[in-house]
């Protein structure tokens, strides 16, 4: 504040001065402050603040003086006072504010936490199933293992009763061919004695004849 025109010191020019008080909201600051508005806060602060108990009339807002105007019609507060580049509450009405706020902070935060629960859960069950298609597919290999295995084992079975079916039915047309050979062996002695034995007799016969 400039004491006077002239810029001389000793010098005060009272309306010069008053003037300048006014123009630079002092005044209605003192004003407001005696009509009992304890608590003040700068446009910027109150936005910042309490901006998100009506963040829809802030948007397309010019300036912050149209801003915190819309935002206090919409919250639907009495008793306030707008000044220059101040808003002035009245006793208890900073409380309320902050009351609504915090209100507000806690249905955010219940909604985020649902969110978060939401997608927890929905992560769990993606990887839950993924899990469970790994189980299954493993158990398929391994359950297809296993029947590959039994029926190696059924085929191999098969081919050992079979070589075994072959090695008896070897065995047993062996030993009837030995058989037979020898009962043809037998048969042909007995065959060739006979033969020799009519031979001696037919040969006696002719010498006593």
């Amino acid at each position: 504040v400039k004491p006077n025109s002239l810029l001389k010191p000793a010098i005060f020019e009272n309306q010069n001065v008053l003037q300048q008080l006014r123009c630079g909201g002092v005044m209605e600051a003192i004003r407001i402050s005696c009509a009992g508005y304890p608590t003040r806060r700068t446009f910027l602060e109150f936005i910042d603040r309490f901006g998100i108990l009506a963040p829809d009339v802030l948007t397309g807002s010019s300036d912050e003086i149209t801003a915190v105007r819309r935002l206090l019609e919409k919250v639907d507060l009495q008793g306030y006072q707008v000044g220059k580049t101040k808003v002035f509450l009245r006793s208890g009405q900073m409380a309320e504010l902050d009351a609504r706020r915090n209100e507000v902070l806690g249905r955010s935060a219940n909604l985020i936490q649902r969110k978060v629960r939401s997608f927890l859960a929905k992560k769990s069950f993606i990887a839950l199933r993924r899990s469970a298609v790994q189980i299954q597919t493993v158990c398929r290999g391994e359950l297809a293992r296993r029947v590959y295995q039994g029926l190696r084992r059924e085929a191999a079975s098969l081919k050992i009763q079979t070589r075994y079916r072959m090695h008896n039915a070897r065995k047993a047309y062996t030993e009837l061919s030995a058989s037979a050979l020898t009962i043809q062996s037998s048969l042909r002695g007995m065959a060739a004695r006979k033969e020799i034995h009519f031979r001696r007799q037919t040969r006696a016969a002719i010498i006593i004849q």
